[in-house]
């Protein structure tokens, strides 16, 4: 994964006003497209609008949790008319009473979506707001796992072997890098905000000083429904097993690069395991993580970090 270092003008906010969220903003939280948020709340009275002084429509922010179980609903096979109105104890016996799929619901995809190609060129341009633009709008036609495994993913694949060919430099790797990471803190925002699950501290160890994999991982956790901790990069073990120990955090997820010094990685690995208590998880992923240790939860996908996820909250 790539994570170096430049800044540009912010992504747009998420809120329209305190604690309320426009419907856009609404779109991108939970992975539900705004037309299908417009269909429900015209045939089913939910999620209901407000208006502000000035006249415009905004939702509360309490919609996001519900807006996730429902779409979680629907990726069981349940259909939006007896989801989308059901109380919230319906709803409930609905969730309890069918399995968990691999992945979160598909909705209708936009057929104005920006391919690999069109996101390539709007790096090879360093045109921040096309950039920026397709990525929001690909969050919120693709939720979570969508997003990062048919956007992000493909598309830091592909700068990386641009670079590696000649064709890119190092000053459109730190572009994209710094780019894909505001967008991913200002998606992550009202997730965090509105979540009540348990604690995952996210970082990675001294010397690993990528950060992309672990906006990702952190990203993840929070659609998933926990309370993440983002501290970034280069975080000692016995820090790390402080704050574990202090916030009584369920887990602490560490994100491992390719580039990383495997041996180094595991002399940190097993310092943090020794600095923890045994409640306390340890779940490490990213090309460059280490396996084969009973003490330590590996996940190699996307698809696994949600089901290490889901069995957390269950």
């Amino acid at each position: 994964m790539i994570g170096p270092h430049m800044r540009e003008r912010s992504t747009p906010p998420l809120t329209s006003a305190a604690g309320k969220l426009s419907i856009g903003s609404l779109a991108k939280a939970t992975g539900v497209p705004v037309e299908t948020l417009r269909t429900w709340e015209q045939r089913y009275g939910f999620p209901a609008a407000e208006r502000k002084a000035s006249g415009h429509r905004v939702y509360a922010l309490s919609n996001v949790t519900r807006l996730r179980r429902i779409a979680d609903a629907i990726g069981r096979g349940h259909r939006a008319g007896a989801v989308v109105g059901a109380t919230d104890a319906e709803l409930d016996r609905l969730l309890s009473a069918t399995a968990a799929p691999a992945a979160p619901a598909v909705f209708p995809a936009n057929p104005s979506q920006a391919s690999i190609e069109d996101l390539l060129a709007a790096v090879a341009a360093f045109d921040a707001d096309r950039l920026t633009a397709a990525l929001w709008s690909d969050w919120g036609r693709l939720g979570p796992i969508g997003f990062l495994q048919q956007t992000v993913a493909p598309l830091i694949e592909r700068v990386g072997r641009e670079w590696e060919e000649g064709r890119m430099e190092i000053r459109h790797e730190h572009f994209l890098s710094e780019r894909l990471g505001d967008v991913m803190r200002a998606i992550r925002l009202p997730l965090d905000l509105a979540s009540a699950g348990p604690t995952v501290i996210c970082a990675t160890l001294p010397g690993e000083s990528h950060a992309i994999g672990l906006q990702m991982v952190a990203l993840l956790l929070s659609s998933a429904g926990l309370r993440v901790l983002y501290l970034g990069t280069e975080i000692p073990p016995p820090e790390l097993g402080r704050l574990g120990r202090e916030l009584g955090a369920r887990a602490v997820a560490i994100s491992v690069s390719e580039a990383a010094d495997g041996a180094a990685v595991k002399r940190h690995l097993t310092k943090l395991r020794d600095a923890l208590p045994r409640q306390i998880q340890l779940l490490v992923g990213g090309r460059g993580a280490p396996t084969g240790r009973a003490d330590i939860v590996t996940v190699d996908d996307f698809a696994g970090l949600v089901r290490w996820a889901r069995s957390v909250r269950a």
